[in-house]
């Protein structure tokens, strides 16, 4: 399976760091940039065997169908994508 992010994907988790680090949710930018590499991994390496569901018909427009990520006990990922092939 080839995974391919979005450009639109690809700016928001970069600015993403930025707006982590500049809110204070994280004291260094390094642990801002740290915890977006977290979600890359875990989108390389889970969204092929990962247990997906089907995204509603009013989020359609983000993926037909999405996996989640617990970052932490209060913030859940939901990553949307398209199974092609």
């Amino acid at each position: 399976m080839n995974v391919v992010i979005s450009d639109e994907a690809l700016n928001y988790l970069d600015d993403l760091i930025e707006i982590l680090y500049k809110k204070e949710y994280f004291g260094f930018i390094e642990s801002a940039e740290m915890y977006v590499i977290d979600i890359y991994d875990f989108i390389f390496q889970n969204i092929k065997n990962f247990p997906s569901k089907k995204t509603p018909i009013t989020l359609t427009n983000f993926g037909s169908n999405y996996i989640f990520y617990n970052s932490n006990s209060r913030t859940t990922w939901y990553i949307f994508f398209e199974q092609k092939g």
